[in-house]
């Protein structure tokens, strides 16, 4: 009996994650010609590492859209903050910030969907020129935290800002 019961609640929490995972919004993420990205790093390590750090940033944005929804974004230029220098004596670069014309940049395209229907899309050229003299939620080691506020502003307005007048 015990066993019975043991595989029934088994089969229900199974049926519950696949239902919960189904609607869940799903973000997919694409990067059209990453290396020829201004600012991106010349080591294909760091590049790819940058690459992951956004993708998983846009999916975390990802969950505030409601269950069923789906958004598919692609980045056709990205420039991160500041200017990448090279370092006197070491292979690799270092990011220089000065707060003036360095500020981050984005140009992409997105649509948003619920059941094949399109809710939303378009192409946006996204910036952050005053990225030093806001407040930043995120911690000052976050080496991409001028790029994900930049991110957040556009969801909220371009994104999830649709979501609320369509209610």
């Amino acid at each position: 009996m015990q066993t019975h019961k043991l595989l029934r609640r088994t089969v229900l929490a199974v049926a519950l994650l696949a239902v919960m995972g189904a609607a869940a919004a799903d973000v997919t993420v694409q990067f059209v010609k990453p290396d020829d990205f201004i600012d991106m790093p010349r080591s294909e390590r760091d590049r790819d590492q940058i690459l992951k750090d956004l993708t998983a940033h846009f999916a975390s944005l990802g969950k505030a859209l409601p269950p069923g929804q789906d958004l598919k974004i692609t980045v056709t230029d990205f420039d991160l903050a500041g200017r990448l220098e090279p370092r006197r004596w070491a292979v690799d670069e270092i990011r220089i910030m000065r707060g003036g014309a360095d500020w981050p940049h984005m140009t992409v395209q997105y649509t948003l969907e619920q059941n094949g229907q399109v809710l939303r899309s378009g192409t946006d050229e996204v910036s952050n020129m005053m990225y030093q003299q806001r407040m930043n939620r995120y911690f000052s080691n976050d080496a991409l935290r001028y790029e994900k506020q930049m991110i957040d502003d556009w969801f909220q307005k371009s994104v999830v800002g649709s979501q609320v007048s369509r209610r």
